[in-house]
């Protein structure tokens, strides 16, 4: 994504963007908050506390699964954990 099309998702002007990239200036919070959503990445990684990219799918599942009963996030880990073990299984002796 270029510099300009990043500015116009944010509400900014492209330099602004520029200015970002090479840490001359930190943007605000919001500002911040709009980067990350336009890029689709979460706020700690965009900040670097995490190197864990997580796009906007992956978020939106994490949030349907809070507002899930605790039975029902059990059952939903159980398979993940199966399905995970899996791959991971699949990959060790591929």
């Amino acid at each position: 994504m270029s510099q300009e099309e990043l500015a116009k998702k944010v509400g900014v002007h492209a330099p602004v963007i520029g200015r970002y990239e090479r840490d001359e200036v930190k943007p605000s919070i919001e500002t911040a908050f709009k980067i990350a959503k336009a890029l689709e990445v979460s706020l700690d990684y965009l900040t670097g506390l995490s190197d864990l990219e997580l796009n906007e799918s992956v978020i939106n599942i994490i949030n349907d699964l809070q507002g899930l009963n605790t039975e029902d996030k059990e059952h939903i880990f159980t398979t993940i954990n199966a399905l995970l073990r899996d791959a991971q299984a699949r990959n060790t002796y591929a």
